[in-house]
Formats: C-alpha cells, structure tokens, sequence
C-alpha cells in the first residue's frame, strides 16, 4: 500500500472485468495491466513496488512498461494539491495513479481532470434505470398495471415486505396475536404506512403487543384497531439541503516517465515531449547516441594496460 493520500484510483464507468480486457496489448503489457487491475485502491502503483510483486520483470522494464499503458489509455498520472491541515506531515501536493480497465483517449482524460466526466456518468446510469417499453415487455407493463398505486411494492419472488415481515413475526414475539398469511395481506399496507411516517419495525412491534388483554379472540381485529388507533402522525417533509460544493481542488497531469508537471494537452499519451522523443514502441531504448572516448584517454588507457603486463623486476 502507499502512503497515505497516494497510490492508486480507479477512473470511473470502466466495464466490468472479463477475459481478454488487455488482449489488444503486447504480452509484457498484458501482463502487468492485470497485475495491476486486480490492485486495491490507494496500492502502490511505481515501478520499484511493481517490479518487487511480481518475479518476471524488472523496474526498467515495469517502467517502460507503465508508459506503454499510458499510451494505450489504460493509465495516467495525476498531482492533486492538498490543504494546508491535511495529508501527512504538511504535504502540499499528492500523486495519484488513475487506472482505467477500459482504454481512453486523450480527450477522455483530459474531461475527466476537469470534473465533466462525472455527468456523463450520472446521466447513463439515469438512462440504465429507466423503466422497460410497454411495447417491447407486455407482461412487464400488465404487471405494473395490476400493482395498485396505493399498495406497497413487494415482490413476492424476492421476499416479502417489512411491513409484512414484521406483521408475521408477531406470532414469535406474542402467541396471542399470530397472524394468518391472509390476515398479513389484509393488514400489510397499514403496517406500511406505519413504516412510512418514520416507524421502525421494532417500534411497530411494540405498539401491537403492549398491554394486550388476558385473552385475545380476533388477533386481526385487534391488530387492526391498533394500527388505526395509534398511527404515528404524518411528518412534514423537508427538502434536503443541497450540499454547497466545495471548491475543487486543482488537478495536474504529469509525465508518467519522467513526472513532469504539464496540462493533459501537452501530455498525450501520458509522456511529455522529452520522453515521447527518447521512446521507440514504448520500449524506453535511448535514441541518444553514445558517447566516443577521447583519442587521448584511450591512447593512456593502453600504456598502463601494457605496463600492467610487463614483468615486475627485483
């Protein structure tokens, strides 16, 4: 794990996990990526802890590795200013590793800096939960129709109601008030309301079988009354008070190569124009070219290679 405030974050709206998600990479890449998409939040994500957790590859290779990743979408590198009073021993700025199962783009990750990606998210889940066509699911739509809008919505297949639930557990807690399955029904959507004006189910349970009479003829004409007579009055609802957003704290890409700071436009792939330049298929091979010695170094470096092989006089 690293420190605190550090380490890995998932990006979000990735696709759930399956076989082949990093077939399209080389198998060094593909290798690493599921290593390190099976991390939990905030785990290390530089190349030294990397290359320590697995026994195949190195840290050059990890390194050159994670910016192969970079590239391909799957994982940027991001400095996030902290407040001065929090972090650890007064850190100013953290680093945090965004990983995505599913590959980006450049665009992508430069709205999900800026805090736009979060709307587009909202809005698909809002798109998922929408209820199904009439035309396209008939039996669905009759369903609906028959549920009267007055009644509570409990799916029999998935299990009864609360309110039903607490209705039928009264037999264990007072045998004098067992409930039938019908006498349940009969009574479930007044045991709702209940629930609905703020009871909990231990407090409706309580209010059923306090000071019950020596014999009890009816339970359901008695439950019945009871949950008439002490209905809970209803509340006034209040709106939520919407949350007043705080101000954003400033995000900054940088190089995952390297580490320097630059906009996420000055950053595709991840790699600064440096690091894009010195790369060659993500190999991280240096296309500097060597350096040739001095004549004149190596002109001594032979006269004390041939001294070294002279014999030593008495």
């Amino acid at each position: 794990m690293a420190k605190p405030g550090y380490g890995k974050r998932s990006a979000p709206d990735q696709s759930p996990p399956r076989k082949g998600d990093f077939g399209h990479l080389p198998a060094r890449a593909a290798y690493l990526a599921s290593l390190l998409d099976r991390l939990c939040e905030n785990a290390a994500m530089d190349a030294k802890t990397i290359a320590k957790s697995q026994p195949l590859y190195g840290q050059a290779a990890v390194r050159s590795t994670l910016n192969e990743l970079g590239v391909a979408g799957h994982l940027r590198r991001v400095r996030q200013s902290v407040p001065p009073g929090e972090g650890v021993s007064g850190t100013r700025w953290v680093v945090h590793t965004y990983w995505s199962r599913t590959a980006r783009d450049n665009e992508w990750w430069a709205t999900f800096l800026k805090g736009d990606v979060t709307d587009v998210q909202k809005q698909k889940k809002a798109d998922v939960q929408e209820p199904p066509d009439a035309e396209e699911d008939p039996e669905a739509s009759h369903a609906v129709s028959l549920a009267p809008l007055n009644s509570p919505r409990s799916d029999r297949n998935s299990g009864p109601s609360t309110a039903y639930d607490t209705l039928a557990r009264l037999g264990l807690r007072e045998p004098r008030l067992v409930l039938s399955a019908n006498d349940c029904a009969a009574l479930e959507q007044l045991a709702a309301d209940w629930l609905a004006r703020g009871a909990t189910p231990e407090h409706l349970t309580h209010a059923l079988v306090a000071g019950l009479p020596e014999t009890v003829h009816s339970p359901r004409a008695l439950v019945r009354r009871r949950l008439l007579d002490k209905m809970p009055p209803e509340r006034a609802v209040v709106p939520p008070t919407p949350a007043t957003p705080g101000p954003r704290r400033p995000l900054l890409m940088e190089c995952t190569d390297c580490g320097v700071p630059g906009r996420p436009e000055a950053l595709p792939g991840g790699l600064c124009r440096g690091c894009r330049g010195r790369e060659e298929g993500g190999t991280g091979v240096s296309r500097q070219p060597a350096r040739q010695p001095d004549p004149a170094v190596r002109f001594l470096a032979a006269q004390v290679r041939a001294g070294m092989r002279l014999p030593v006089r008495a």
